[in-house]
């Protein structure tokens, strides 16, 4: 089976690292770290650097793909046509297609998520709604037919999990979560909005929204509204 996961620049690393931990440990597994070329990719904290291993064009069927957020770069990735055209392509024949955090929204640019429920980081729920995808704000994980989104970052190693269990039982994906000892205790519990005071609320999303700031905005959310516009035109068209 082999596994390729998404990397662009800006991505968050737990988004895809935390999964890799989890896959990793499966029989008979070839993960890939996919973007245009085997190259360097830093992630969105601008000092952490992840290699991606193939190019979109030497992985064309992968079995499972997931695509990671990011907190500067989603759009970016969304308004990349190459990317959300690969992704168009090889979800036809994956046998699950995944995103953890924003990634959801590269997803959706993709046409992917229109129709079907979906989540994603709690900042970025409202922006599914524009893509036809129906938000679950309060749900860890969704599934729906092949598809499966995660909510925010470390969501993902229970989404990694998650596939595990599905696909190769509840002792291997438990053998696992050993493995990692993944056995969160958190010495806070505001993990979720409907946990967080308002003021860590008002506080966290501020941060949010100011890491979110990035000049190449002002050429990716033109290029996604247009693109998605012209898509809406197309298949009322062809209907």
């Amino acid at each position: 089976m082999q596994i390729a996961i998404v990397l662009y620049q800006g991505m968050t690393a737990l988004d895809a690292i935390g999964p890799y931990e989890v896959f990793h440990f499966l029989p008979d597994v070839e993960i890939r770290f996919i973007s245009h070329a085997p190259q360097p990719i830093t992630a969105d904290s601008a000092v952490l650097v992840l290699g991606a291993t193939h190019s979109f064009d030497e992985t064309p069927n992968p079995d499972i793909v997931l695509v990671p957020g990011s907190s500067a770069d989603t759009t970016t990735a969304m308004a990349d046509k190459e990317l959300t055209d690969w992704l168009k392509q090889v979800h036809e024949t994956t046998h699950l297609t995944l995103s953890v955090c924003s990634g959801a929204l590269v997803l959706a640019a993709a046409g992917i998520l229109e129709g079907h429920p979906a989540t994603t980081h709690w900042v970025a729920q409202r922006a599914l709604k524009a893509f036809g995808a129906e938000s679950r704000k309060n749900e860890r994980i969704v599934k729906s037919g092949k598809i499966r989104t995660a909510a925010g970052v470390s969501a993902g190693i229970d989404l990694a999990l998650e596939v595990v269990k599905e696909l190769y039982g509840q002792e291997r994906a438990e053998i696992i979560q050993l493995l990692i000892e993944y056995d969160p205790m958190p010495p806070v519990d505001s993990g979720h909005p409907t946990k967080a005071s308002k003021d860590v609320y008002k506080a966290a999303k501020a941060q949010m929204l100011q890491e979110a700031k990035n000049p190449r905005n002002a050429i990716s959310i033109p290029v996604i509204l247009w693109r998605t516009a012209i898509e809406k035109v197309r298949k009322r068209l062809s209907a």
